[in-house]
């Protein structure tokens, strides 16, 4: 039985107003932290841990407490800097553009009450090459075509000295945000912490370059963590803020945890080159993500059965498989609010609820009751109004929790599954599963050692991730009449050809087809 941890108290110094979808899911899941933000903030997470020489150690289950960056100097010369261009371009002499562009920054810097950008002209050559430095990194910016305000734009991790925390900045004025790094990267390194394989993880990280240790004297070499010192000043490198409360991860141990690590391994142990394979984790953390959603929601109802994602592999004429993917998704979307009201109702079966229907005052003692099981109600009585009975109160409770849970949470599995290319509404009015390149070439790292029978590998997506793509993998949907066997058997071919095509599938001959990483590291 899978052992969930206590809630931390007291909830009523949070800002939560009640505790339902964090009970099933932890604290917490953000549909507007897209894969890639989470990535960043479990790498400022680990680099903090690092530091303090226990990364990826849980010592105390949710008690987690750790360091964040502000690098307040290299935010406001990368992205809150619109005049570096405009100045470089200027027939001007080097001393000249210096100057105008450090009255410039001067006069528009954030979250600095006193600020001196003058050790920048000891650490390059040129203004000209200042400038270039600042726009090769701009141009590598994780999501750097968002339209996020100036505070929550980051730079790809080349290194330590590139994490930093999301911040809302208004004048000199600096504090946490929770709309870009909402807590989602604090689970990811919670369930990687719990996977039971931090230590290998740790090791590969640090071979990138990503993460450095305390005693670690030569993480500055890399020429690209380099660059980024240069455009800071030593002090603005070394100041920290503690993080706020503790993060909420209710079990001790999942499957899904070691699953995510395993993947994050063999991806991490693949030939690529230089940081290529950070896309290619990002990628595949979405999908465990989403997993993890859906997987809870299905303990939650009691289905046993794992998460399915029939996929269509796109054709030039629309087919059957389409239609089923398209119902499938809207099967899956519809699953965590679906458990959050079934957890809900569930009220109802416990003893305690009927202790409190034959008491001397049933309203208040249920009160009392959800008040102790979901933190609600809260002490505005307004939420109250109307409500004169238990089973009234119990229907508030779930009207509320279900208007909270479509705010964010209930987007997360959209939100995520288009994020990662698992999903498309392309050529039709309904979203379905539909997987991009991009994404395919992130399974075949994850699940390809070498080469792999095609057969092989579409029944390893299947186990793995629940991936229903060839026939045999969509026995039960067959039997049903939903679809045709000739279906599922074209959409395996296609993806066949889509695999050849990006250069990961070789046909030997006709009943003979595998599918290849040609970054996989022989094993002697």
């Amino acid at each position: 039985m899978t052992e969930i941890l206590p809630r931390p108290q007291p909830i009523e110094q949070t800002t939560l107003t009640m505790w339902v979808d964090e009970s099933i899911w932890g604290h917490r899941l953000y549909d507007e932290q897209t894969p890639w933000l989470c990535i960043l903030e479990m790498l400022c997470i680990t680099q903090s841990e690092a530091y303090n020489g226990q990364a990826f150690v849980e010592n105390e289950y949710n008690r987690l407490q750790y360091s964040t960056y502000p690098r307040l100097y290299l935010r406001n010369i990368l992205f809150n800097n619109p005049q570096i261009e405009a100045i470089a371009s200027e027939g001007l002499d080097d001393p000249e553009r210096w100057r105008m562009w450090i009255e410039a920054i001067a006069s528009n810097v954030g979250g600095l009450s006193s600020h001196n950008f003058s050790y920048l002209k000891t650490r390059f050559a040129s203004f000209k090459d200042f400038a270039e430095v600042v726009k090769f990194i701009q141009s590598n910016a994780i999501e750097g075509d968002s339209n996020k305000r100036w505070s929550s734009r980051f730079v790809f991790p080349y290194g330590p000295d590139c994490l930093y925390e999301d911040l809302r900045i208004k004048g000199s004025q600096i504090t946490n945000d929770r709309r870009f790094f909402g807590r989602t990267g604090e689970l990811l390194y919670l369930m990687l912490c719990r996977s039971g394989r931090g230590e290998a993880i740790l090791s590969h990280l640090q071979r990138l370059g990503i993460i450095a240790s305390e005693d670690s004297s030569d993480y500055k070499c890399s020429k690209w963590n380099k660059l980024v010192v240069a455009l800071q000043p030593e002090h603005d490198r070394i100041t920290t803020k503690s993080s706020g409360s503790p993060p909420y991860l209710p079990y001790v141990k999942l499957s899904e945890y070691e699953r995510l690590a395993d993947d994050w391994l063999k991806i991490l142990g693949c030939n690529l080159p230089d940081y290529d394979a950070l896309p290619h984790i990002v990628t595949i953390t979405g999908l465990h993500l989403i997993i993890y959603i859906l997987s809870r929601a299905k303990a939650v109802l009691k289905e046993l059965e794992q998460p399915r994602f029939i996929l269509e592999i796109v054709a030039p004429r629309k087919t059957i498989i389409r239609d089923l993917a398209s119902d499938e998704y809207q099967k899956n979307n519809s699953l965590p609010q679906r458990a959050i009201e079934h957890y809900i109702r569930g009220t109802i079966e416990l003893p305690e609820w009927q202790v409190c229907l034959e008491s001397f005052n049933p309203f208040e003692d249920v009160r009392d009751l959800l008040q102790e099981r979901f933190a609600w109600p809260a002490k505005d009585e307004e939420e109250l109004d109307g409500v004169g009975y238990p089973e009234g109160l119990l229907d508030k409770l779930r009207e509320k929790a279900v208007k909270r849970h479509k705010q964010h949470f209930a987007k997360c599995h959209g939100s995520w599954t288009r994020e990662i290319g698992l999903s498309s509404s392309r050529g039709s009015r309904r979203t379905r599963y539909a997987p991009t390149d991009t994404l395919l070439r992130t399974l075949v790292f994850a699940c390809v050692p070498h080469r792999m029978e095609f057969q092989d590998f579409l029944e390893k997506l299947y186990q793995n991730y629940g991936f229903v793509i060839g026939d045999k993998q969509a026995e039960d949907i067959i039997s049903s009449g939903d679809a045709d066997r000739e279906d599922f058997a074209a959409n395996a071919e296609r993806l066949e050809h889509r695999l050849a095509s990006i250069g990961l599938l070789k046909r030997l001959s006709d009943a003979c087809a595998y599918v290849q990483n040609p970054f996989a590291v022989e094993v002697s």
